[in-house]
């Protein structure tokens, strides 16, 4: 069991996104879009968004509490990619001309908040 919550955490890591600060370094500078008030934003949350990556216990975290909270830390670092891959496509919609590359055209809706309906 133990082994099986390991490989799956592994899979889930291998597939991660860029950071949307390193991914918004990529991007051309030289594109009209890049001075832009909206592009400004977008690399300012992308920095803040770093900062708070860093800032958090992170995988040490979950260890410290042992085996029982794989799945809590599987959880955060899932919902950590998802927010990697919104604000690195805002980031391109709002500081790049270009067509947006394949693995962030995507509808954002997805990972919007699900309504929960309780019986």
């Amino acid at each position: 069991m133990r082994n099986a919550v390991i490989a799956a955490l592994c899979a889930g890591v291998a597939g991660c996104v860029s950071s949307p600060a390193n991914y918004g370094a990529s991007l051309s500078q030289q594109d009209p879009k890049w001075a832009s008030p909206g592009c400004q934003q977008a690399r300012a949350a992308a920095a803040d968004y770093a900062q708070r990556e860093k800032d958090h216990p992170g995988w040490g975290f979950g260890v410290l509490l042992g085996p029982y909270s794989m799945g809590m830390v599987a959880a955060v670092k899932d919902h950590e990619q998802q927010q990697r891959r919104l604000l690195a496509r805002q980031m391109h919609l709002q500081c790049s001309s270009q067509k947006l590359p394949k693995e962030l055209d995507f509808d954002p809706a997805i990972y919007a908040p699900k309504k929960q309906h309780y019986p």
